[in-house]
């Protein structure tokens, strides 16, 4: 099993990651982590945008909708078999 180390906005659907890291600083760090995005988390991709942004991600249950930019900061590791 290899691990691949990524952004958020990256994560291809179909695959779940972990959280690794997060660019994030201030209110709007407070706010990932509020909504479950924390470091060891698992996320995957719930929903596509046709037009890309914003994108539906899971997390720890819940299904929030972030956009590119706020992805882009946020680092994941891609579990692959």
């Amino acid at each position: 099993m290899t691990m691949t180390t990524t952004t958020l906005d990256q994560l291809p659907a179909g695959l779940q990651a972990r959280v690794t890291a997060m660019q994030l600083a201030g209110a709007e760090r407070r706010r990932m982590m509020d909504m479950g995005i924390l470091p060891g988390a698992a996320i995957e991709v719930a929903l596509e945008n046709p037009l890309g942004d914003p994108t539906a991600y899971r997390v720890r249950g819940a299904v929030i909708a972030l956009r590119r930019e706020q992805a882009r900061q946020i680092q994941v590791e891609i579990e692959r078999a």
